[in-house]
């Protein structure tokens, strides 16, 4: 088992985390537990990060969403619920997800739909339209959008 850190070596340690990339205040507290810092300790460090801005939950959330959505391509439920995963509030999550302009994400669904079309077989219309809904709702899409993205395919 790794040796344990001392209070001074986890907040520098945390720290130099938080500036290599963004990270939520659960991310940083789960690494802190790991290292055996107490939990009244790991909390005053968390604390101090989110003080010098080392670490904020808001700019943490619009960077995950900003990633998930161009990157990964995942839709709001999806990302939303990771970020539910992260304990990130709801406000911060609706506030993020509102970042999405509603015409990329349409695009972005379609280019998704017809990628995905062209390396699948289907027995017919209704086989292909199955197919492609559940693609979209796994990847995080809301029905409604899948439905009104439908119609330009």
């Amino acid at each position: 088992m790794p040796q344990e850190l001392t209070y001074e070596q986890a907040l520098h340690r945390a720290a130099a985390l938080c500036t290599a990339s963004e990270k939520c205040s659960a991310d940083i507290n789960e690494k802190l537990l790991a290292w055996g810092i107490n939990p009244s300790d790991a909390e005053k460090i968390i604390d101090y990060l989110t003080k010098e801005k080392f670490l904020d939950d808001a700019r943490f959330a619009h960077a995950f969403v900003r990633d998930k959505f161009r990157f990964n391509k995942w839709g709001r439920q999806k990302i939303a619920f990771a970020l539910k995963m992260k304990n990130i509030s709801p406000a911060l999550i609706a506030d993020a997800l509102a970042e999405i302009d509603s015409e990329v994400y349409c695009e972005t669904l379609v280019e998704l739909l017809r990628a995905k079309q062209r390396g699948m077989k289907f027995k017919n219309d209704a086989d292909r339209r199955a197919k492609l809904y559940r693609f979209a709702l796994s990847r995080g899409f809301e029905l409604s959008a899948v439905g009104e993205v439908w119609k330009r395919l």
